[in-house]
C-alpha cells in the first residue's frame, strides 16, 4: 500500500496512527467483552477504521457528522470519554442515552455527532439540514453523513443526495463500501460498476479511495471539505473497504468466502500504516509497542472507571419527563390563552376565516423568529396548495421560505438536521394522506431523538386533513390517531380560527415535533374573531364550548362543528360539548369535568372508528370515571373504509351521518 505523506510532520504522522490505532484495540476488548457477558451486542469496524479516523480528522470539531455502528473511529476522533463510551455499551444510565439506547444509537451535541437510527438511510437528510443552517449563518461548513453500500438501495439515499444537489448544501456523502449489507453481497444489491457513478445523476461531483489508506482518506476529504465550501456544493465519496467481522457477532462471517478475507487482511489498515511509519522511520518497533501499552493501560483504566457506576436506578417520573423537550417561556412575552373564545366585544380583534387565521399565525411567527424555516412542496411563489404561504416568499426570500422537491422524508429529516443547529422549521405536508412517505422520519428520529439522548426536534409539520370535499381516499384521510400512539409527538388539531392561530404559534414556540391538523373544509367555510396580536392557546388544554345537562359530546376538528349544528337544531337536548384541540397531551381534567357533567357520554371524531382516538378516550373514561357513567360511552366515528370519492357515498361515509342516530342511542338508557 502507497502512503503519500505529502507535508504531514512525524509527528502528525504519529497522530494519526495514534487515532487509529485507539478503536483498534477498544474493539478488541469488546469482543472480550462479549465474550464475557459484559455487554449484549456489537458491530465491529475492525478493518474500517481509516475512513472513520480520516473523516474525522479531515473535518472541524464544530461541524456536525452523522455516523453508523462502524464508525467508533468517529466517536474517539472527536475525544468522547472512554468511560462514558464504555458506560453506554452497558446500558448504564450514566452513558450517553441514560441506558435508553444500545452501542451507537446516540449522539452528542457537545462533540457535534448525531445519533443514528436502525433505518440508516434517515441519518442523510439530517446532514442536508446540518448544512443548510451552516449555510443560512453564512458559515464555512459542512456536514459529512456515512452511508453503507446496503444503505444506498435506501429511498432516504436518493432523497438526500437529489435535495443536496438541488439546493446546493456543501455536504459530504460518505459511502463505506465492504462487500457486503449484512449477509447480501454487493452483487445483490446493485447492478452499477460503481456506487460513485450514482453521482452523476444528480449532478454532484465523487470519487471512488482506498478507504483502508488513512492518509488517501485524509487527503481527498480535506480537498473535498474545501471544494464543497468555495463552491457550496455536495459531494459524494465511495470509500472501498471490507468488513472483517459479521453485521454483528452473532451473525458470523460464514457466508463470506475464505478467500475474501485473506486478501482483505492483507490490506489491514492498522497494520500496514504502522508499518509504513516504522519503515519511514517516524517511529521504530520499541516506540510501536510503547504506544500500544499506552493505549492498553488507557482502555483498562477507563474501563475500569466505568466498572464503578452505580446500578441503574428506575424513575419513572424521569422516563416520562425526557420523552419530550422542555418548553420554557419567558414570562409575559407570549400570552397565553387557555380556554375562552375571543368575542367582537374584544378589544384588537378582527373577523377571519380559518385558513386567515392560520397565515397571520405563520406572518407573525415567522417575524417572532428569524431563525423559522417554511419548507414544502409548491409554497414559494405559489403559495401552497392551499395559498397559506402566498405573499411569504417576497416577504421573507427564498432562504427562509423555500419550494422542495417532491421527497417528504428528506424535508422532514432536514427539518430535523436544522434543529441541531437552533433553527425552528414548518414543513407543510401538501395533504395529510402523503405523511405516510415520511412516516419513518416522524415516528423514529423526530418523535424519539430528545429521549434517547437530549436533543429537540423544533419542528411543525402542518397537515391540511379531513373529508367532505369529494377529494377520494388519497386526499381525504383523518389519520391523527397514527401520531397519538408515537411518545415524543405533539398532535394537535383546532376548530376555530381563534384557536387555529393561538395553535399553530404553540406548536412553533414549543421545542418538541408538532403535528398541526388543520381540516380543509373548514379553510374558508367558517369564520371567528381573532386577535391581531401574537399569542398562544396552550397545548394540552380543551375548551368547553357550550355547558349542557343532558350529554356530553366530547370531540374535536370537524366534529365540534357538528355537534353545535346538532344541538342548535335539537333544543330539546342540552348538549355539554367539548373540544378536545389538542390530542397528545390530553386535558383529561376537562375530559373528567365533561363526564361528570352529564353522566352520559358521546365521543364524536371524523377518523374511523376501528383504532380512532375515541378508543383511547372511551378505555380512559371507563378506567377513570366509571362511577360517574349514566349509560355506556358510545362512540360516533366514519365507516371502516377508505374515503369514497363520490359526494353521495362519501356524506355516507362520514361521522356525521350517524351523529343523530348515537345521540338518540344514548338518550334511550
Amino acid at each position: 500500500m502507497f502512503y503519500n505523506r505529502k507535508k504531514l510532520s512525524d509527528q502528525e504522522l504519529l497522530s494519526i496512527y495514534k487515532a487509529l490505532l485507539l478503536p483498534r484495540m477498544i474493539e478488541e476488548k469488546m469482543l472480550v467483552l462479549l465474550r464475557q457477558g459484559k455487554i449484549s451486542k456489537w458491530f465491529s469496524g475492525i478493518g474500517q477504521e481509516a475512513i472513520s479516523v480520516g473523516a474525522t480528522l479531515s473535518l472541524r470539531p464544530d461541524e456536525w457528522m452523522m455516523p453508523l455502528h462502524r464508525n467508533l473511529g468517529v466517536f474517539t476522533t472527536r475525544q468522547m470519554p472512554l468511560s462514558k463510551l464504555f458506560r453506554q455499551w452497558q446500558g448504564n444510565q450514566d452513558g450517553y442515552s441514560k441506558g435508553r439506547e444500545r452501542s451507537f444509537h446516540f449522539g452528542s451535541a457537545e462533540h457535534h455527532i448525531c445519533g443514528m437510527i436502525s433505518h440508516l438511510g434517515p441519518q442523510l437528510t439530517l446532514a442536508n439540514g446540518a448544512a443548510l443552517a451552516a449555510q443560512l449563518k453564512g458559515e464555512s461548513k459542512v456536514a459529512l453523513a456515512f452511508t453503507g453500500d446496503g444503505g444506498t438501495s435506501e429511498g432516504d439515499f436518493h432523497e438526500a443526495l437529489n435535495v443536496a444537489a438541488v439546493w446546493d448544501l456543501p455536504v459530504i456523502f460518505i459511502i463505506e463500501n465492504n462487500g457486503y449489507g449484512l449477509s447480501t453481497p454487493v452483487n445483490e444489491q446493485y447492478r452499477c460498476k460503481s456506487l460513485v457513478d450514482r453521482a452523476k445523476g444528480y449532478g454532484m461531483e465523487g470519487v471512488q479511495i482506498d478507504g483502508n489508506n488513512v492518509l488517501e482518506v485524509l487527503d481527498t476529504i480535506k480537498g473535498v471539505r474545501d471544494y464543497c465550501i468555495s463552491h457550496q456544493k455536495p459531494y459524494l465519496i465511495e470509500c472501498m473497504t471490507f468488513r472483517m467481522r459479521g453485521h454483528e457477532e452473532a451473525s458470523g462471517t460464514k457466508y463470506v468466502p475464505k478467500e475474501l478475507f485473506e486478501q482483505w487482511a492483507e490490506k489491514d489498515p492498522v497494520k500496514n500504516y504502522e508499518q509504513f511509519i516504522i519503515e519511514t522511520k517516524v517511529i521504530d518497533q520499541q516506540g510501536i509497542e510503547a504506544i500500544k501499552e499506552e493505549i492498553k493501560m488507557y482502555i483498562e483504566q477507563e474501563l475500569e472507571d466505568a466498572m464503578k457506576a452505580a446500578p441503574t436506578v428506575i424513575n419513572t417520573h424521569d422516563e416520562l419527563k425526557d420523552v419530550y423537550a422542555p418548553h420554557t417561556r419567558e414570562e409575559g412575552i407570549v400570552p397565553v390563552i387557555k380556554n375562552e373564545l375571543s368575542t367582537e366585544s374584544d378589544k384588537g380583534v378582527q373577523e377571519k376565516r380559518f385558513i386567515n387565521a392560520i397565515q397571520d399565525g405563520l406572518k407573525q411567527s415567522m417575524e417572532m423568529h428569524g431563525n423559522l424555516i417554511l419548507m414544502g412542496q409548491d409554497i414559494a411563489e405559489y403559495g401552497g396548495a392551499f395559498k397559506i404561504t402566498e405573499g411569504l416568499l417576497e416577504k421573507y426570500g427564498r432562504k427562509r421560505v423555500r419550494n422542495t422537491p417532491l421527497c417528504e422524508s428528506a424535508i422532514l429529516g432536514a427539518a430535523l438536521g436544522l434543529s441541531l443547529e437552533g433553527f425552528k422549521s414548518m414543513v407543510e405536508m401538501q395533504f395529510a394522506d402523503f405523511v405516510s412517505v415520511g412516516f419513518n422520519q416522524i415516528i423514529n428520529n423526530l418523535a424519539k431523538i430528545h429521549y434517547r439522548w437530549g436533543q429537540s426536534a423544533d419542528v411543525v409539520v402542518r397537515m391540511p386533513t379531513g373529508g367532505g370535499v369529494g377529494a377520494g381516499p388519497f386526499h381525504s384521510q383523518s389519520n391523527e390517531a397514527w401520531f397519538v400512539h408515537t411518545p415524543g409527538l405533539k398532535v394537535v388539531y383546532p376548530s376555530t380560527p381563534h384557536d387555529a392561530k393561538g395553535l399553530l404559534i404553540a406548536a412553533i414556540e414549543d421545542p418538541n415535533p408538532v403535528m398541526f391538523f388543520e381540516h380543509k373544509a373548514l379553510y374558508r367555510s367558517i369564520s371567528g374573531w381573532v386577535p391581531d396580536a401574537y399569542y398562544e392557546v396552550e397545548i394540552g388544554k380543551a375548551r368547553v364550548v357550550q355547558e349542557g345537562d343532558d350529554l356530553a359530546i366530547i370531540t374535536y376538528g370537524s366534529g365540534v362543528h357538528w355537534a353545535m349544528e346538532y344541538a342548535s337544531s335539537h333544543p330539546d337536548v342540552s348538549c355539554y360539548i367539548l373540544d378536545l384541540r389538542s390530542l397528545l397531551p390530553l386535558d383529561y381534567d376537562a375530559i373528567r369535568e365533561a363526564v361528570q357533567s352529564t353522566g352520559k357520554v358521546l365521543l364524536l371524531h371524523e377518523d374511523t372508528l376501528i383504532g380512532g382516538i375515541g378508543g383511547e378516550l372511551s378505555a380512559w373514561i371507563s378506567e377513570h370515571c366509571f362511577t360517574y357513567l349514566d349509560a355506556p360511552i358510545v362512540r360516533c366515528a366514519s365507516l371502516d373504509t377508505p374515503v369514497p370519492f363520490s359526494i353521495e357515498l362519501e356524506q355516507h361515509f362520514l361521522a356525521k351521518q350517524r351523529l343523530q342516530h348515537s345521540v338518540e342511542k344514548l338518550m334511550a338508557y
